[in-house]
């Protein structure tokens, strides 16, 4: 079976499994402070364009999502998102159990406005009995979004606008960081994402690694005790530099984004066959995530073959996803397009 139901399905970069054997009779410090992270942290500093910024190693999304959110947000307070978002819809209320609630918007195209969070807002502080409801303190969004789509520059600055008019934290989820910078369609760089959130993080349990997030808080207020937080939901990993080694070698030499751009040229290409060869898309994806309508007939040959993923149904027709990744070949891809042209 060739597997697109996912961008984890495999390993992680060469580079990184040499580096790993190379340094692994190594003795050093535990807990993130030993020097492969300390080096990748400058590494991912320096791609930042930021030195006054703060950066943690955590094993993956939702762990780094919860200890974010659980970190800013006081008991009373709670996270905006749009309703598509990963914490709202995928991560089994694991925010909720730390007494917070998701405050769902509906979306558009996946992200939301910073019309719809500035009028959120008011009319929270505009009730008369708004200490009787959870009040909003924070704006997550995902890069891209969970219906692949990206923010533009001018959307990202209007959102911190309002969080920063209203005292509320933009928090960006960038477990696919990389294919989202990636995309030809971009207009966002990794400095633009510093400069326009309060903390955000660069996947890479997705982009190359065998595991984990890099978080980086750009707002002072939020800096101080997150290690403990760290350590309260379980996320300071013992063998820290297994986290360092592995985003020193994917900042070296912008190994994490010539490899983001791998699974973008593969999904262009087959969103490309997808419309070449007449299927109808769900929208007009310009990440790794391509989402299309297929026949149960269609589906049932493809999956013969293929994994997928089902992802909903929009007026009566079914749509699925397929991801690309860093690892994606092209022959995995151009079985499935010869594929797609016998079935369509």
């Amino acid at each position: 079976m060739i597997r697109f139901e996912c961008d984890y399905n495999q390993g992680c970069h060469p580079l990184i499994l040499e580096k790993m054997q190379k340094t692994n009779f190594e003795q050093t410090v535990g807990y993130g402070e030993d020097e492969y992270c300390e080096n990748a942290r400058a590494l991912i500093k320096a791609a930042c364009g930021m030195n006054d910024i703060d950066v943690h190693f955590l094993v993956g999304g939702t762990q780094a999502n919860v200890t974010i959110i659980s970190s800013v947000l006081k008991g009373y307070q709670g996270v905006i998102s749009p309703d598509t978002g990963h914490i709202n819809v995928h991560e089994t209320g694991a925010v909720e159990a730390t007494g917070h609630k998701v405050l769902a918007l509906p979306n558009i195209d996946g992200k939301i406005t910073a019309m719809q969070v500035q009028e959120y807002i008011t009319a929270h502080y505009e009730d008369e009995n708004a200490c009787h409801t959870v009040q909003p303190a924070m704006v997550y969004i995902s890069f891209p979004t969970e219906s692949g789509t990206l923010y533009s520059k001018a959307e990202l600055e209007a959102l911190y606008e309002v969080c920063r008019a209203n005292d509320v934290c933009l928090f960006i989820d960038g477990a696919r960081l990389g294919y989202g910078l990636a995309a030809f369609n971009n207009d966002l760089s990794l400095r633009d994402i510093c400069k326009n959130s309060d903390i955000f993080y660069i996947g890479g349990t997705k982009v190359g690694a065998l595991f984990g997030e890099a978080v980086v808080i750009t707002n002072d207020l939020y800096k101080k005790d997150f290690r403990y937080n760290i350590k309260r939901h379980g996320g300071m990993l013992a063998k820290g530099r297994l986290l360092g080694i592995q985003f020193e070698t994917l900042f070296t030499d912008d190994l994490y984004f010539r490899i983001s751009k791998n699974a973008i040229d593969k999904a262009m290409k087959l969103k490309d066959a997808f419309e070449q060869l007449g299927y109808e898309l769900l929208n007009d994806s310009y990440t790794n995530q391509q989402f299309v309508f297929l026949s149960d007939e269609q589906c049932a040959k493809l999956k013969e073959k293929y994994v997928f993923s089902y992802w909903g149904e929009f007026n009566g027709k079914k749509a699925y996803r397929f991801c690309t990744s860093w690892a994606t070949t092209d022959e995995q891809l151009d079985a499935l397009i010869f594929d797609l042209k016998n079935y369509q």
